[in-house]
């Protein structure tokens, strides 16, 4: 890569077109543990650079506690209306014992000490981390009359606490379950008056939501995919961290809720993409711009491969497509790309996208706020490829629609900015025997000639190039019409690497035809020097 040095180098500024404004949101999702196989309640908050994940805690709000999370609550049994509370869970079932239930104005509701998801710990100084629910319920039961139990709030709360609330009832014999509340067992059926407040010197406790993990969202990305395998998930997603570090599966209620936070954090991710990019080419010759950059699945070529998709961070910039295995972080990190091609011997591809006849479901599709039955397909839905020379091609699998057309958008201006400075490009091919020299010029159009001797054999401008056919391996045939005589005249070459010419070629007549539309010049923010053509 070329480093300017004391030359100030001329800035690519991003066209208005492509740039979004950042997003600050907040709400609850469901975050899912692999682990424990639980799902549980967390808050997000997303803002510019980073998105927090809440989970909820009972911290003490007005003593000092070196034990904040860790209680030991004092229960004085009331004649009518037991403890007050109900549990769920047990060793049977390896799930802790968790109070389900608080009863209003009944004795443990008025501790203040005490909350719906607080794991029983001991029960008058009894462990019964490792009990059953029966165990426990004959526990609390056979106490007396003043009860001390500890307790520890679950950050994580289990799925089994989600369920109805109930009893056991008649069909259980009057056995107590873990999936039911155990609280006809141990409070009885009746209301107990309402015991003293505690004292005001006592502890004060609340469930507040307290930040778990914060998620940096510079060159972060996300993902709907399951892990391991070509399925993406419905309603859920990931978001992983530059270092890898991933907030585990979010899940939402409805497609529309979970596409609303995937373009919000994607929407910040290209924000501060864009910034990077800024910030890092005024450190870069006008040469050696950066236009675009980010993340996407690159998806295996053809049926018979075992190879899954893999996540890569690509790169436009100068005269060069960059594909990494992580984005590059310093200027060395430039040169330790998997693979590199040159710009003008690439072409750009995206999938034909499944359309409905409604316009209005049509936008819905390219917001990404519907999805249409072949996007299920993961194979199918927001692709694009990159062909390269040899046949060979790279398909790549982005989130959103927003993020294609942004692809499209920043391919079509690298490829225009890396003809206007190139400018020509010539390749060795021959004919009938004779080496020959094929130059590509995007001033005159195509020329050929000898090697040897130099002279030129024949010269046509780009737009008397009227067709072209080639055997998909080393020759090609180019009809090119004459201009004195409108007789189409065939020119015959072979060379070592068609495919590449052939993209060159097309990179240099799509250059050509945007240099002559005005919108696209305005556009482009196009430094002065590349304009002048």
């Amino acid at each position: 890569m070329h480093v300017a040095g004391k030359q100030q180098a001329e800035l690519i500024e991003r066209p208005a077109s492509l740039l979004l404004p950042t997003s600050t949101k907040s709400g609850i999702a469901l975050l899912y543990n692999v682990e424990s196989s639980n799902t549980y309640d967390v808050c997000l908050k997303l803002s510019k650079d980073a998105l927090t994940i809440q989970k909820l805690d009972v911290v003490c709000t007005s003593a000092t506690d070196s034990q904040v999370n860790h209680r030991t609550v004092v229960l004085r049994r009331q004649a009518t209306g037991g403890l007050g509370l109900s549990i769920k869970g047990g060793a049977e079932h390896n799930v802790p014992v968790v109070i389900s239930k608080i009863f209003k104005d009944q004795v443990a509701d008025q501790t203040g000490k005490l909350f719906v998801g607080d794991a029983v710990l001991q029960v008058n100084g009894i462990n019964v981390e490792h009990c059953t629910h029966k165990e426990v319920v004959h526990l609390l039961r056979t106490a007396g009359d003043e009860v001390t139990i500890s307790v520890r709030y679950l950050r994580e709360v289990p799925s089994f606490l989600k369920l109805p609330l109930g009893s056991p009832g008649p069909d259980h014999g009057g056995v107590s379950s873990p999936l039911f509340d155990s609280g006809f067992h141990l409070n009885g059926t009746n209301t107990a008056p309402s015991p003293p407040s505690p004292s005001a010197n006592e502890p004060k406790y609340e469930k507040r939501w307290l930040d778990a993990v914060c998620m940096p969202l510079l060159m972060a990305r996300v993902s709907r995919f399951k892990a391991g395998t070509d399925k993406l998930r419905s309603n859920c997603f990931e978001v992983f961290a530059l270092n890898g570090a991933s907030t585990s599966v979010l899940q939402f209620c409805t497609a529309a809720e979970s596409t609303d936070w995937l373009q919000a954090i994607s929407t910040n991710i290209n924000g501060l993409t864009q910034e990077n990019i800024k910030f890092l080419n005024k450190s870069c010759s006008s040469e050696d711009q950066i236009i675009h950059m980010g993340w996407a699945c690159e998806t295996p070529e053809g049926s018979t491969t075992c190879r899954s998709s893999v996540f890569r961070f690509l790169a436009l910039r100068g005269p060069y497509f960059y594909i990494f295995k992580s984005p590059p972080i310093g200027a060395t990190d430039w040169g330790q790309a998997e693979t590199t091609y040159h710009l003008y011997e690439v072409l750009f591809k995206v999938h034909k996208l499944w359309m409905a006849e409604d316009c209005w479901l049509q936008a819905r599709l390219y917001l990404g706020l519907e999805h249409s039955p072949e996007q299920q397909d993961s194979s199918e839905s927001l692709c694009f490829s990159i062909l390269v020379g040899h046949g060979q091609s790279h398909t790549f699998q982005v989130e959103l629609a927003t993020d294609l057309a942004l692809w499209e958008k920043s391919f079509q201006r690298a490829v225009y900015l890396e003809v206007q400075r190139v400018r020509s490009k010539s390749y060795m091919c021959s004919s009938q025997g004779t080496v020959l020299s094929f130059t590509i010029d995007f001033g005159s159009g195509f020329t050929c000639s000898d090697v040897a001797s130099k002279a030129v054999l024949w010269r046509y401008k780009f737009s008397q190039l009227k067709g072209s056919s080639d055997d998909g391996k080393t020759r090609v045939k180019l009809l090119f019409k004459n201009a004195e005589s409108n007789q189409i005249e065939m020119k015959e070459l072979e060379f070592a690497n068609l495919t590449a010419v052939l993209h060159c070629i097309h990179s240099f007549i799509a250059a050509k035809v945007a240099s002559m539309d005005p919108r696209f010049m305005c556009s482009q923010s196009v430094p002065g020097h590349y304009a002048n053509t």
